[in-house]
């Protein structure tokens, strides 16, 4: 692997070098929808050879996961020296080489709570792009209040047994392994007992059924669970201790979907997009009211961006961001809901085909629809707004 730098120059000077020898000029634009993106996992299949270059060169290097110590699979960057790689890949255009659930959930949680066996055990393989994660955690009888959930490990000496069933298991069909939140105590408050384990997809009596929504995509699923063994040495955490994991896990769930707000809409600004929608024959947005809300929500987009840069800069110097997750995730939520509005209002008639050059690519409508979930997804608005009211505002519960 490569000694970076220290010194903030030469360190920037290393990683822009770096990335012009091994991202491939193909990784250097905005991928074209999920399937264009690498998630890894023993099923995935490259979409070229330069997306599988990609990966090889950015793992290999430990920069697919630069913040995590070498041991584990990263490269042991500084929170200041992430945000100059972060910068740097910007600046060129490229594509995250790797997308994934470990990375943005499993793996914070694993640092913080799981074993040094259990870390070198999974963190490598998320880092490398080998196993592809999904999150078992909402019920049909347990969305928001997660607590109720009532998907059950039963103690059997060196095992656990499950039997349960979750729902809206991202990629449930596609995924190699899954951490999942059971209860351990039926006796217990709802909260204390809960533990978290981690198993394969593929352990007998693990089944998945894809759930179709609204936008015509499959993302979801459902997944049951019948006499499933799962050893204990794959408990994560201490045994009815789940809830501290699952929390600081949904805290990273939090940040990750806010930080993945930029006012983009496949690599360019709402603006752009909406120009070419709705501009005149010079570009410009004749529409006043419109324009007028276009600013506002790149406006808004700037605003969320700085907060997260400013969050991300006080969790460099050991302040943990928290509860402050729930402003993140609240304000993204609203934020792509009214972008995809826009996009769909400036596409006018041609929008709501879903088959037409126009509607890129029939893409228009079912993302309008797809982001009615950012709502609920990551913890609905209401919670976040509870949350923030609360433990951040200290206003009285009545």
């Amino acid at each position: 692997m490569t000694e970076f730098a220290d010194d903030p120059q030469t360190f920037r000077a290393q990683i822009r070098a770096w990335l012009e020898r091994h991202c491939p000029p193909e990784m250097r634009s905005p991928a074209h929808g999920e399937d264009d993106i690498c998630w890894g996992g023993r099923r995935w299949t490259f979409r070229s050879d330069a997306q599988r270059q990609w990966l090889n060169a950015a793992a290999a290097e430990g920069l697919t996961v630069p913040g995590w110590p070498r041991a584990y699979g990263g490269a042991g960057m500084s929170s200041a020296q992430v945000q100059v790689f972060d910068d740097e890949m910007e600046r060129i255009g490229a594509r995250s080489p790797l997308e994934s659930f470990g990375i943005w959930m499993l793996g914070p949680a694993l640092l913080k709570f799981g074993t040094d066996e259990q870390k070198r055990r999974y963190l490598p393989p998320i880092a490398r792009g080998e196993i592809r994660w999904c999150q078992g955690y909402s019920e049909p009888d347990a969305g928001s209040d997660l607590v109720a959930l009532r998907t059950r490990a039963e103690d059997r000496g060196d095992r656990y047994v499950v039997n349960g069933q979750k729902i809206w298991t991202s990629y449930a069909d596609q995924a190699d392994w899954i951490f999942c939140l059971v209860r351990t105590d039926a006796t217990a408050p709802k909260h204390r007992g809960l533990s978290f384990v981690v198993f394969d997809m593929h352990t007998p009596g693990v089944t998945t059924r894809p759930i179709k929504l609204i936008s015509g995509k499959s993302p979801f699923c459902e997944t049951f669970f019948e006499n499933v063994e799962v050893p204990k040495a794959n408990l994560i955490g201490a045994e009815n201790g789940g809830w501290t994991v699952a929390k600081y896990l949904l805290t990273q769930e939090r940040e990750m979907i806010a930080g993945r707000a930029r006012g983009l809409h496949d690599g360019r600004p709402l603006w752009q997009v909406v120009q070419e929608l709705a501009g005149d024959a010079k570009g410009r947005i004749v529409d006043p009211i419109l324009r007028d809300r276009v600013a506002r929500a790149e406006i808004d987009a700037l605003a969320l961006t700085a907060t997260i840069e400013r969050y991300v800069e006080d969790a460099a110097h050991g302040h943990e961001i928290g509860d402050r997750s729930s402003i993140l995730k609240y304000c993204n939520a609203e934020l792509n809901q009214r972008r995809q509005t826009l996009i769909l209002e400036a596409s006018g008639a041609d929008g709501l085909r879903w088959d037409f050059v126009r509607s890129d690519g029939g893409e228009v409508a079912p993302a309008w629809l797809r982001a009615k979930a950012n709502s609920i997804e990551g913890g609905t608005a209401e919670v976040m707004l509870n949350i923030v009211a609360k433990r951040l505002l200290d206003l009285p519960a009545e």
